[in-house]
């Protein structure tokens, strides 16, 4: 636009001259000159000419000049900046063991966490499906539709589910109890995908019913199309006996589909059309209608109406309890050989009555054969551990969008918004919690797939894939991902940014490291050990830039020391500035943040990740040179002398992180002045002293990371002092777990701010004791002075961790963020099942390299 408007100014000046030069009264005055001049004036036109011709000639020069010079470098318009552009090297998600039968395997699934029975495909813009129902509480109705603690439901999750095409899911809210099942199918004449089909089961007791609300029961079933496709109803909608026939549509990804309802009992149904591209707002708009119709007509149901060309269908589905209803979705169905009937038969009454079961005995023979803790632990035990393995993988989602990071410092890029977007990216993930955490977080997808692997390491190697290409050129990937409208609905404003700056423990090393070690041992088939090395191979160059990036954005000053970057050196509110990038968050570090810095769990996650880059590079027989380096740094971060030079608080033989520390900080109440004046009171920080550059003398699990990675000898008297750090009640040893926090740090469960109660202050959290107990079990199976010692500490810890959970999981319906260290009750988010199903590990005591 701006090149336009100056060419248009051009065309006026140039044009303006030259209706000058043609007025008749200057024209006349030229003549008049030209005719008193004489010969002079053919003098002087030969010298205009040749300075005109000059002059030109040099234009027309440097026009061609210009023009070659923009053919040859064409104007590539403004660079991209370096934090949103995608690493430089073959896609992992492109490898073939990614394509073909696999990704069709995996196209449809319950790819929605964070509502109570989500389904999707694997594809940007995708056909959805879910589930809402009508609860009852305090004689009133509520909506339930996405997973949310003020619903109240006494205990919700799956508790088998296999991953891939099979899974069984109670709910319990108030006086009703739902069973909801999935199954997916791929038979001849199927569309890309195949056919799934869900069973709903409503019961209730009536000798707990008050009045007609809690006899009836309402649910809504609903199919909604991203993409905007128009979706069209089934024949006819009110005699669900003459056609089970709900809905019918087409897409480009899986031909033609039809969704279906059957029962055994008399099933209602009505109906509502929406179009929407909001489908994250559906809760709402269901709600607005059935508030439409019982003002109006003084009815509880949808209006059976639909807006034109709908991209969204509800069914309402409503029969006294108990009842069962099968909704079986077929895909490919507009050609003549699709058999839709026979597969419909197949995925409703009795056929998947028989289907759920083979499924059920299908998952309980592979929970044995991966786990085999029939021998070991009581039936209580295992249920757990099946809604452990269950929630996990009925917990997978699949997420598209952008993500928003902030802006570098010093950018020069002109942007009104405090962010950039990163490029469009998918990414197929387990998510920590269902209701509070449903989306990708980086250092959480490491211990994750610690489990995962061993159910199913294909779909263990496809997360991987998906997050590592996810990485930006500089090695860089996002910890938090917040990708599409649904997930973003789920995420406060304040936690959307991600900074470029901070990085997250490189969990992933974790599971990686026990790949290779199972490919040496042969725990794997030839073609599975093919299919691992391919994707290790490509994925080096990935590693190799990840590991780069932290040790150059988060290096310490001293030779093999690190700290995390990300911390507030500028806040009067905290007790002790947090440290998120580590994801510790409050766990206490330096009281003054500084470049001094040294962060002795950074420095071991270091240490992780170079031996398992050493480790991948012996396997492939990589460059001798690369080889090298990584063994050297392995070599130098393991080194046990320079570690406690580093680390080592000989007085209390504790490892400490370093730093800018003085202990004579504390919150106190400020008056302040707020609108108009008006006095208040906050909690600020106030520093007593002076800090100093010391060992910060707090003792928790960052103590302890160095016994994690094992680089203490099991002969050192080191060990031993570690091991009275983990016994000793009072300091970390208690009778659910060990805590977060030693008992005499002076910032033991302390506010760090008025609004912040303690995290990693105190409460017991399973990823750490998880960790410990593999170092533990290690110890006690290697040669040394301790390891009767380490054995009996295990054997202990171990047993109870598992009562605990096991304990609380049958009293509450749930697993827990983490456990409180006093009377071992779950706290924080529940339903959390991503690290803390790491309990079934122990139950089964399989860590790492055994």
């Amino acid at each position: 636009m701006t090149g336009s408007g100056r060419r248009s100014s051009a065309r006026s000046r140039i044009k303006s001259k030259t209706d000058a030069n043609e007025d008749g009264p200057l024209r006349n005055a030229g003549d008049h000159r030209r005719n008193t001049s004489g010969d002079h004036t053919s003098l002087r036109l030969l010298n205009v000419n040749i300075k005109t011709l000059l002059g030109f000639t040099v234009f027309t020069f440097f026009i061609i000049w210009f023009l070659i010079y923009r053919l040859v470098n064409p104007d590539q318009g403004p660079e991209t900046p370096r934090v949103i552009t995608p690493f430089p090297a073959p896609k992992l998600m492109d490898l073939p063991m990614f394509q073909g039968e696999h990704k069709e395997s995996l196209y449809w699934g319950t790819y929605r966490p964070h509502v109570y029975l989500g389904i999707r495909a694997r594809t940007p813009r995708s056909l959805v499906a879910g589930l809402m129902w009508l609860g009852v509480k305090d004689g009133r109705y509520h909506l339930r539709h996405v997973c949310q603690d003020s619903d109240e439901l006494s205990k919700y999750g799956w508790t088998r589910h296999n991953g891939r095409d099979f899974g069984h899911q109670l709910l319990v809210d108030q006086d009703l109890t739902l069973e909801t099942s999935f199954l997916k199918s791929k038979g001849d004449g199927s569309g890309y995908g195949g056919d799934w089909a869900v069973r709903l089961d409503l019961q209730s007791e009536e000798s707990r019913w008050n009045n007609n609300m809690q006899r009836t029961g309402y649910l809504f079933f609903y199919v909604a199309d991203e993409d905007g496709n128009a979706l069209s109803l089934g024949r006819d909608m009110f005699d669900i006996h003459e056609s089970s026939l709900l809905a019918i549509g087409s897409r480009a990804d899986i031909g033609g589909w039809q969704l279906h309802l059957k029962g055994m009992e008399s099933l209602e149904v009505h109906y509502s059309g929406f179009r929407t591209p909001h489908i994250h707002n559906l809760s709402d708009l269901v709600l607005e209608n059935l508030a439409a119709q019982a003002t109006t007509f003084n009815r509880l149901q949808l209006s059976d109406t639909s807006v034109s060309s709908p991209n969204i269908l509800v069914f309402q589905i409503s029969a006294r309890i108990p009842f069962k209803a099968d909704i079986a979705f077929v895909s490919g169905t507009g050609v003549k050989t699709s058999r839709v009937e026979e597969r419909l038969s197949s995925l409703t009454g009795t056929l998947l009555t028989s289907l759920l079961k083979e499924k059920q005995s299908e998952f309980d023979a592979k929970f044995e054969n991966c786990f085999k803790m029939a021998a070991k632990l009581d039936s209580e035990s295992v249920v757990v551990g099946k809604a452990a393995i269950g929630n996990m993988l009925g917990g997978i989602g699949y997420f598209y969008g952008q993500s928003k990071v902030s802006l570098p410092k010093n950018t020069k890029l002109k942007n009104h918004d405090n962010f950039l977007l990163y490029w469009p990216a998918e990414l197929y993930t387990a998510v920590p919690s269902r209701p509070f955490f449903p989306r990708g977080f980086l250092w959480d997808e490491g211990f994750h797939q610690l489990l995962i692997w061993r159910w199913d390491v294909h779909i263990c190697l496809d997360i991987l894939g998906h997050w590592l290409d996810l990485m930006n050129t500089d090695g860089w990937i996002p910890r938090e991902q917040i990708l599409g409208a649904e997930a973003l609905s789920k995420v406060p404003e304040e936690f959307v940014l991600q900074h470029p700056t901070n990085g997250n423990p490189p969990t992933l090393f974790l599971v990686l490291r026990e790949l290779i070690y199972a490919i040496k041992k042969n725990k794997f088939t030839a073609t599975e050990s093919n299919e691992i090395s391919s994707f290790l191979e490509r994925a080096l160059v990935r590693l190799e830039a990840w590991f780069q990036w932290f040790n150059t954005t988060q290096s310490g000053k001293e030779m093999s020391s690190y700290f995390w970057h990300g911390r507030d050196t500028t806040t009067i509110r905290e007790l002790n500035p947090k440290t998120l990038s580590s994801g510790l968050d409050d766990y206490p570090r330096a009281s003054h943040p500084s470049e001094e810095e040294r962060h002795l769990d950074l420095r071991c996650w270091m240490l992780l990740a170079v031996d398992s880059l050493h480790s991948i590079a012996e396997l492939f027989e990589s460059s001798s040179e690369h080889k090298k380096e990584y063994g050297s740094t392995a070599t130098l971060l393991s080194d046990f002398e320079i570690l406690n030079q580093l680390h080592f608080d000989f007085a209390h033989g504790a490892y400490l992180d370093f730093g800018n520390h003085t202990e004579k900080v504390r919150l106190s109440w400020k008056e302040i002045k707020v609108g108009n004046n008006y006095p208040a009171r906050e909690l600020v920080r106030e520093v007593l002293e002076k800090p100093e550059l010391r060992l910060v003398p707090h003792v928790g699990y960052v103590s302890l990371f160095p016994f994690m990675e094992k680089i203490i000898p099991p002969d050192s008297w080191i060990l031993d002092k570690q091991l009275d750090l983990i016994s000793n009640r009072s300091i970390l040893w208690t009778d659910y777990g060990l805590r977060s926090l030693a008992k005499t740090s002076s910032l033991y469960m302390k506010h760090n701010t008025e609004h912040d109660p303690p995290y990693w202050r105190g409460p017991i959290w399973m990823n750490m004791n998880y960790r410990i107990l593999a170092a533990l079990y290690y110890y006690s199976q290697v040669n040394g002075p301790y390891r009767e010692r380490a054995e009996v500490i295990y054997d202990e810890l171990r047993g109870n961790l598992i009562r605990n959970v096991v304990r609380n999981y049958h009293q509450t319906g749930f697993l827990w963020e983490q456990y409180d260290q006093k009377k071992g009750k779950g706290k924080g988010a529940r339903l959390f099942t991503g690290w803390t199903a790491l309990v079934l590990l122990i139950m089964g005591e399989v860590y790492g390299e055994t």
